[in-house]
């Protein structure tokens, strides 16, 4: 849907901008609801209305871990990284790249995972996550080898854009991971969504690269689209899926991607899927099943 939008002329930081626009009223509604208890017993008028609605409710109110202001201060640091930076560097080198080619490149941010969870952490690294992560990023490089850098104008400056949207990405898993547990799902992911629109609306304010308004009605029909099935579903998908499986496991799992990814840019994009694409997306797969079929 992004390079679908560029074809409108639409640079990358107004699209961010109203994606991020289009999603806020989503994750401030979540945020309120995942905190009404607090809200019915701060606000008597409201709280009728919030506690019934809590009552009716099948989701219990939060209960976790007692949360310090330092964490609130790594969750705004973990939203700026997430989906501010990672954002923006992505919507950049999408300019010089195929979306599949992109795709390609951001997942190797499950290696990166894998990586900063033992350099930091000293989390072990598991036989089968190893060999998950050699047949995922083998189908990488057998891509790679297809010469795709070398064809296409500007894609080393994309790729380098693209892999540092992935590291900031893998930063942002891995610490979620530690901070999920004490959040919780929904209200962590509901809370660093916020932030990084603020950062991204902010970064909008600051640069003003062209005005919200006057793009074709096309533009603001992806910016939404953008923002409901490229942000708010999976956001918090991803953030439940962590809890459940970690965050070394769930970047494995998203490896599934780049083949989607490829899939969907041949029919809508009109992008060739050459043998070395082919072969390695069945790599891919195949190391993102090895995970998905584990017990």
């Amino acid at each position: 849907m992004i390079k679908l939008a560029f074809r409108y002329a639409v640079d990358p930081v107004s699209l961010l901008c109203l994606r991020m626009l289009f999603s806020l009223p989503f994750f401030v509604v979540v945020a309120v609801y995942v905190n009404r208890h607090v809200w019915a017993a701060r606000l008597p008028l409201l709280g009728r209305e919030l506690g019934a609605v809590a009552e009716k409710s099948p989701v219990p109110p939060a209960t976790h871990t007692p949360l310090r202001a330092a964490d609130y201060w790594k969750l705004a640091g973990l939203g700026v990284l997430g989906y501010y930076a990672a954002s923006i560097l992505d919507f950049w080198g999408l300019q010089y790249v195929s979306a599949g080619l992109e795709r390609l490149i951001l997942f190797v941010y499950p290696t990166l995972v894998v990586l900063i969870s033992w350099a930091v952490y000293r989390k072990p690294v598991g036989r089968t996550e190893i060999t998950a992560l050699v047949l995922t990023y083998a189908g990488i490089a057998v891509v790679f080898s297809g010469g795709l850098l070398a064809v296409q104008p500007g894609a080393w400056a994309g790729a380098l854009l693209i892999f540092g949207s992935a590291f900031t990405y893998a930063v942002y898993l891995v610490g979620s991971g530690r901070l999920i547990p004490s959040f919780g799902a929904t209200r962590f992911n509901a809370y660093a969504m916020i932030v990084s629109s603020v950062a991204v609306i902010m970064h909008y304010l600051v640069t003003r690269p062209a005005p919200l308004w006057g793009f074709p009605s096309e533009v603001y029909y992806y910016g939404v689209a953008l923002a409901i099935f490229s942000t708010v579903i999976p956001t918090f998908l991803v953030s439940a899926g962590i809890k459940i499986i970690g965050a070394g496991r769930a970047a494995i799992v998203a490896s599934v991607g780049p083949v989607s990814t490829i899939v969907l840019g041949y029919f809508f994009l009109d992008e060739t899927i050459s043998l070395s694409e082919a072969a390695g997306t069945m790599l891919v797969l195949a190391g993102v099943l090895l995970v998905g079929t584990r017990k």
